[in-house]
């Protein structure tokens, strides 16, 4: 590999990636179905809860929900703690190209929050849940919003 090129033949020139391993690595990430989430679907699930996976909750809209509950207006987000800044795991700091990720994480809090806000304007509920959270605790909230919210519409 020389050039700065890696394998796919993409240059790492501009990158966030300090080298091609931690580029492979990052490109190997999972957006959807990660364990977190998969641990509170199976959940819903066996609790008789229907829902739809990686989904837009409002139609011509780039951004999607890890689980969306349509009639009910329910859009939950499992959220990574390392790239939505939570509270209790944000005093880590990476070691390499600090100044990056800390601007990008501040980015992803930004436009969480201004998803948050639209689709409450929309007239949805949204439920965040982060990844180290017990996937029980978070399965009985979500069914219990899901439920009220029902019984609303």
């Amino acid at each position: 590999m020389s050039g700065g090129r890696t394998r796919r033949g993409t240059s790492l020139s501009g990158s966030y990636a300090s080298t091609p391993g931690v580029r492979s690595r990052m490109q190997l990430q999972r957006t959807r179905d990660t364990a977190p989430e998969m641990a509170l679907r199976r959940i819903l699930h066996s609790m008789g809860l229907r829902y739809r996976v990686d989904r837009s909750p409002l139609r011509g809209w780039r951004r999607r929900a890890d689980i969306v509950f349509g009639p009910a207006k329910v859009a939950v987000f499992v959220d990574g703690c390392f790239w939505h800044g939570c509270p209790e795991h944000s005093r880590r700091e990476t070691k390499s190209n600090p100044g990056y990720w800390s601007g990008k994480i501040a980015r992803n809090r930004e436009r969480d929050a201004d998803t948050d806000a639209r689709l409450a304007d929309a007239g949805w509920t949204v439920l965040r849940v982060w990844e180290h959270e017990s996937p029980v605790l978070a399965a009985d909230l979500v069914a219990k919003t899901v439920k009220e919210m029902r019984g609303q519409s």
